[in-house]
């Protein structure tokens, strides 16, 4: 249910942008989410589906583009992406690690006419 609230937002972000800019229409809207941030793709185009309407995003076309976790071993410093549910530095088997990406959410760009 969170996704209501940030897609709200996410309206309300591109939606200020784009009058700011003098824009009659938001034809695109391109969003950045991280595997871990538990954003459902399908839960925000619903929810956009029903708050833009009477908006100058009525219509846009949401785009989703994920990032995969990456992380830092505490032990060797090395960079990686865990194998599915094996989180064990491939350098030296340490288990876990810093999350470097995989976390975010944000809107990356909006396209206007």
């Amino acid at each position: 249910m969170h996704e209501l609230a940030i897609t709200e937002e996410i309206l309300r972000i591109a939606v200020e942008h784009a009058e700011r800019a003098g824009a009659e229409r938001i034809t695109d809207i391109n969003l950045v989410i991280g595997e871990l941030s538990s954003v459902v793709d399908d839960s925000v185009q619903f929810y956009f589906d029903f708050a833009s309407p009477g908006t100058v995003a009525e219509g846009a076309e949401l785009h989703f583009q994920r990032v995969p976790v990456r992380l830092r071993c505490r032990q060797c410093g090395h960079e990686f992406e865990p194998d599915g549910t094996d989180w064990r530095c491939p350098t030296c088997q340490t288990m876990g690690g810093d999350v470097v990406t995989g976390r975010g959410f944000y809107l990356e760009s909006i396209e206007v006419t």
